[in-house]
């Protein structure tokens, strides 16, 4: 007789079937739970953050959070972020730009009025600690498809040579055939110069002075006051500029440029101020000659700064009209001219030099710019580096002068192709600039192909790299959780802790007095793999406490009291209870990052001297490798444990 199972025997069996159906369907979450569960212990462990570090996210309140686009590290120990309008369209029109201070000791935030939008703006290091501020957005792009009103480039003429003529945003410049643009901007037009000339007649006897009149001249963006194509123009005219009366309307005119529906680029604006750290609030002084978006600012041997590129005020790429910043006089004149594509990476190097790895960061065409090299700033003259593998993908890399600087090598980590190419590259490379005939040498590849890399050096000469994205934006969900140290000297990489926070276009890292690094932004394109959800602004900020901080944080290297300045002998003292204890000590020059692309950031080797209760450094005299300004001196013990960091000023 065949077996029949009661009610409750069917039940059972099917319920116990059930529950296996649904551990079945469950077991890859189930799966993944556990090794989440396992991964959260195993990095949790004193030994794994021994070996790789640690990272943990800082709590900040809500309205202190902003989109950091810029990040620099002052000689007060806190740090400087700016957003501007962070590219958000919103908060430019309602005229809303964020800074904020952040106090690393203490965690704790500030906010500085902020007067201009310095949303992609250049900033450097002064002598006496200020931070220079320059260029930001004028006018945020519109695409294809997207420009309603013909727009373009105006040059306003001004032929009086008595004074200078003021145009208001709004000011009406009407074409011969009655078409109306309106400027959207201010213009200073300078008066008109008058030059002496000399003749002579034929029996060479010298004539009466000759007076000639050169117009001032200015530009400005215009937009037609109609919409459609109508008021397009590519043929260049004279425009009555409306409401001028008199000599006013006879000197003063505008000659039109192309006047198009194409895409319109961001602009740049010509506002600078110095960051007074103590003061903690932004101080004006004279404006740039030309507007600048995306702008490179670096400090030079002397103090001043060289701001080198940017999209100028009716967002055309400048075609090399640099200038120079000079902080004793506040005040701005041309430097030598030269082409770059924006915010290009300049390291100073000894003898003055500037050193481009071809490392930049957004905009300029695929074909011009894009070589490395020497550019000899006396004379003008640009000697090219050969030997870059993946020479086309150099857009969004990061670059650095290697530590120590006396090694005067400079080292190029990733990057992409031109634009919102999908392209990156593993690649890394390495020039040792004391070479007769410097070129550059292949380093260890990265994991992957990698864009927005940000690399940070350390007390111990490692070059901490972090973050990044596969694709353009982290477009596709590409962003890498991953973080490694380069090592300088064996010329490889070892692993680091993974971050949480995944970061790519519009992210920062900076190294902190106490030997820890901070991480900021993220602006990708999108939030999720299939590119259907426009992406988020993100405000988290993670830092990275290095392993040898576990392993020996309890019993680091401490320096006492000391000086803020050096000694006539170019020397400083400090006390310190167990100098045996220090092996290395470094000048650490402090970051100013935005794009990937921090100058700033220098390592110099310092010479040392121990008595039984102090250490002297000994800091090199050339201010080529030490340009003027303030310092963090850390030291280390024999396994590379920084102390936390004193400020010197070197003058």
């Amino acid at each position: 007789m065949a077996y029949r199972p009661s009610k409750k025997t069917k039940k059972t069996v099917l319920g116990i079937a059930g529950i296996a159906v649904l551990a079945g369907l469950n077991a890859p979450a189930a799966l993944g739970f556990a090794d989440e569960q396992y991964y959260e212990y195993k990095i949790s462990r004193p030994a794994y953050k021994a070996k790789y570090g640690s990272w943990s996210q800082i709590d900040i309140p809500e309205r202190y959070r902003t989109n950091a686009i810029h990040a620099a590290l002052l000689h007060t120990g806190k740090v400087l972020i700016v957003a501007g309008s962070g590219n958000e369209q919103k908060k430019f029109d309602k005229g809303s730009f964020d800074t904020v201070l952040w106090d690393p000791r203490t965690d704790t935030f500030k906010k500085v009025p902020t007067p201009d939008d310095f949303f992609c703006s250049g900033h450097a290091q002064l002598p006496d600690g200020r931070m220079l501020v320059a260029g930001g957005t004028a006018r945020y792009e519109r695409l294809d498809g997207e420009v309603g009103r013909a727009g373009g480039g105006m040059r306003v003429k001004n032929e009086n040579p008595d004074k200078a003529v003021v145009l208001k945003k709004g000011t009406v410049f009407r074409s011969p055939a009655g078409v109306d643009y309106t400027s959207r901007f201010d213009v200073t037009i300078p008066r008109a110069r008058r030059n002496q000339i000399i003749t002579y007649d034929r029996a060479g006897v010298m004539q009466p002075w000759k007076t000639k009149v050169t117009a001032g001249e200015a530009r400005v963006f215009v937009e037609a006051e109609e919409e459609g194509p109508g008021s397009v123009t590519d043929r260049q005219a004279q425009y009555e500029i409306v409401g001028l009366r008199g000599e006013d309307a006879v000197n003063t005119y505008g000659l039109s440029e192309r006047i198009t529906l194409e895409k319109q680029d961001f602009q740049g604006i010509r506002a600078a101020y110095e960051f007074d750290p103590k003061a903690e609030k932004y101080i004006p002084v004279d404006p740039m000659d030309k507007a600048r978006w995306y702008p490179t600012l670096v400090g030079l041997d002397d103090g001043r700064v060289l701001a080198v590129s940017g999209l100028d005020d009716v967002g055309v790429i400048d075609p090399g009209d640099n200038e120079i910043y000079d902080p004793r006089t506040k005040k701005w004149s041309p430097g030598p001219q030269r082409y770059f594509p924006t915010y290009p990476a300049l390291f100073l190097t000894k003898g003055g030099k500037l050193f481009y790895p071809a490392s930049n960061a957004g905009y300029g065409p695929a074909d011009r710019g894009r070589e490395a090299g020497l550019w000899d700033l006396r004379t003008n003259t640009f000697e090219k580096v050969p030997g870059l593998r993946d020479a086309d993908e150099t857009e969004t890399s990061a670059s650095l002068l290697l530590p120590p600087a006396q090694d005067q090598k400079v080292m190029i980590l990733g990057g992409g192709g031109v634009g919102e190419s999908k392209k990156s590259t593993r690649r890394t490379a390495v020039v040792d600039l004391k070479k007769d005939s410097p070129a550059f040498q292949d380093g260890p590849d990265l994991p992957q192909g990698t864009r927005y890399l940000n690399s940070v050096i350390m007390p111990d000469d490692s070059v901490f790299t972090t973050n990044g994205s596969e694709d353009y934006r982290g477009r596709s969900a590409s962003n890498i959780l991953k973080a490694q140290f380069y090592d300088p000297k064996g010329n490889v990489f070892h692993e680091a802790a993974s971050p949480r926070v995944g970061r790519n276009y519009h992210s920062e890292a900076l190294l902190l007095p106490d030997g820890r690094v901070a991480t900021f932004g993220s602006d990708p394109l999108f939030d999720d793999q299939r590119n259907t959800k426009l992406g988020h602004f993100e405000q988290r900020m993670e830092v990275f406490t290095p392993p040898a901080l576990h392993r020996n944080g309890k019993n680091r290297p401490v320096l006492g009291h000391g000086p803020e300045v050096l000694d006539q002998s170019h020397r400083a003292t400090f006390a310190t209870d167990r100098p045996e204890r220090v092996a290395k000590a470094r000048l650490m020059r402090p970051s100013a990052v935005t794009h990937t692309t921090d100058v700033e950031q220098r390592s110099i080797e310092l010479g040392l001297t121990k008595t039984g209760n102090s250490v002297t450094v000994d800091v090199p005299r050339d201010p080529t490798l030490v340009p003027p300004g303030w310092y963090m001196l850390f030291v280390t013990d024999d396994q590379g444990t920084p102390s936390e960091a004193k400020w010197i000023q070197v003058t």
